[in-house]
Parts: structure tokens; sequence; C-alpha cells
């Protein structure tokens, strides 16, 4: 079958042909039609995140949709490796699936599955938004951050403040629920931006943020937790979620002040942090929405034999790889 195979540690896939999986005893032969290139997918796959088997070669991909042997349509997670969603089949524990509404085309659910499950998480397991309060999502014009915007206000958060490096992007946020956007700046740590962010947050801190979703790290989040300790009211407990590290910073110098001084309660949300099993129920959750709402996110289809491409493509629109 046709496959997109990662050959060694830090690789990316190539396309190539390798032996189709037969049938095994308590796994699921799943037919593929799409995958789409989440920032987990491509780091699992060639061994970088912390959920990875590393072993090599295997084929590309951590989740996709497909039919089962008896004819269910499912969103599927983490295959068995060292088969992948990158190819025609794989084989996937049946425990990792969820069922497809007929609401919902193939494409759309493997493009809204990782980001919306990422975000339903966030707000929901870790952060328990309760209705009216204000979310704060850093990092918002990617496709996890718009879905984040976008079920935020679907779970029925009060006020939600949108913030990211791309004005333009921030303001088409507007019509997707966001109340106000805040641009930032912060091009090689600079400390003028890094000030000039911290006090375009000032007053949003001392109105009332209850929660923030962060999908950077790095400055930008260190530039929040600060205007959190300087600006937040005296023991308002201000629920911190860190998502991803989309800035490519995997570490921050947090000062033990803003910790001291403020009532931040800081989390991560993601495999291990929350239990397997809710993660499942989180994408059962998107999609229910989506069918219901018609919820979308910009998509970008390429065939599987344009993976090499596909694989250096910009995260946004959602690039869905297609087995046809």
């Amino acid at each position: 079958m046709k496959a997109a195979i990662v050959t060694a540690a830090g690789q990316a896939p190539v396309y190539g042909e390798i032996d189709a999986p037969g049938a095994r005893e308590g796994l699921a032969l799943v037919a593929v039609s799409t995958a789409a290139l989440s920032t987990f997918s491509k780091s699992r796959s060639t061994g970088a995140h912390y959920s990875a088997q590393g072993l090599f070669p295997a084929v590309a991909g951590a989740e996709g949709v497909g039919i089962t042997a008896d004819g269910g349509r499912v969103y599927f997670v983490l295959p068995e490796a060292p088969t992948g969603a990158l190819a025609q089949s794989c084989l996937v524990s049946p425990d990792r699936c969820v069922a497809v509404p007929d609401g919902l085309d193939d494409v759309t659910a493997a493009a809204i599955a990782n980001p919306g499950m990422a975000a339903w998480a966030a707000l929901v397991e870790r952060a328990a938004l309760r209705s009216g309060e204000t979310v704060l999502v850093n990092g918002a014009t990617g496709s996890a951050g718009r879905m984040a915007v976008r079920l935020a206000r679907h779970l029925g958060a009060g006020r939600i403040v949108a913030t990211g490096r791309n004005a333009l992007e921030l303001e088409t946020l507007k019509s997707l629920g966001a109340d106000a956007v805040i641009p930032f700046r912060l091009e090689n740590d600079d400390p003028a931006g890094a000030r000039s962010y911290e006090a375009a947050l000032a007053s949003e801190f001392a109105a009332g943020v209850d929660i923030v979703i962060d999908y950077l790290w790095g400055l930008s989040a260190k530039t929040v937790i600060v205007a959190i300790a300087k600006n937040a009211e005296d023991g308002h407990a201000v629920r911190f979620v860190h998502v991803g590290g989309a800035s490519g910073a995997e570490s921050i110098d947090l000062p033990g002040a803003a910790l001291r001084s403020s009532a931040i309660q800081l989390m991560g949300s993601g495999l291990k942090s929350v239990p397997f099993p809710r993660l499942l129920d989180a994408v059962t959750n998107v999609f229910q929405v989506a069918a219901a709402t018609g919820m979308r996110i910009p998509t970008r289809v390429m065939p599987l034999s344009e993976i090499e491409q596909a694989w250096q493509a910009p995260g946004t629109p959602r690039v869905v790889i297609s087995m046809k």
C-alpha cells in the first residue's frame, strides 16, 4: 500500500510503498480516508513528541478518519506502531476510535479533531470554564487558537480576548466570538515589545480575566503571567492553562514574585494531564457541536503522493491529506 514513511528520528516522511497490515485480534483495521497534519501528529511521527515510541522505520501520522471493517466511520488516534494514519490502512485499538456523526464530512472531522480536542480539554477538563467567565486566548490566530475562541463562546464565556502576532488575522476572530483583540510583536525577545504587550494586557486583567488558554509559551506567556501578577485583583484566581509551544521556546524565566503576588493557577493540558478517555470524549463533543452548528476551520486538501510538500506547508489553513 502507499504510505508516508519516516525512516529515522527527526526525518520528514517520504512517499513510498509498504506492506499493508493484516487483521489482528483486538485491533480494528481501518481503511483511512483522510489525516490532518496537526503539530501533534507531525512531532509524534518524527519522535519529537513526549509520547513518541521511537520505532523506525514507521508510517507517519498519529490521527485520521476512515472506515472500520464493520463499516463504521471513525476518527482514530494513536495507531498501533509501526502503522500510522498517513497510509491507506492502519491498525488501531477500538478504544482509540470515536464515531464520526453523519453531519460531518471526513475532511472536516480530520481537520477539527485535534485542535477541537485540545481546546475543549483545556476549557472544560482543566480550566472548568463556568458560564459568564472571561477567557483570554494567547496565540489565537492558528487553527487551535481559533477553535478555542469559538468553543469558549459556545460554552458560555461572557467575554473573550484574543491575542496573537498577526493583527489582520486577529481582526477576523471578532466574527467568531472574540470581544477584543490584542496584537503584539516580540521578535528577538525585544523588551520593548514585551512592555507594550504587558501594557495592553493590564486593563483586561484589572477588569477580571478568569482563564488564560496559552498556545505559545515563551516570552508572550511570561508577559501574560507578569501582567496577571501586576494587575489582577488581590486573591482573584486566574487559571492559566498551557496547551502548546508554538513560539518554539521550551522553557521560560518565570519570576517567583509573579507567583507570590498573585493567585494564579498554572497547569497544562494534553496527553497524561487529561485522562485519555476524557480526551476522546472531548472529540465526541466537538464533533457534535460541529455537526449541529456547521463549525468549520480553513483547510487545504492535498494527496498522499505530495506528502513531502505538505509536510513543509504552513499550519494555517489546516493541511488534510487524502489517501485517494
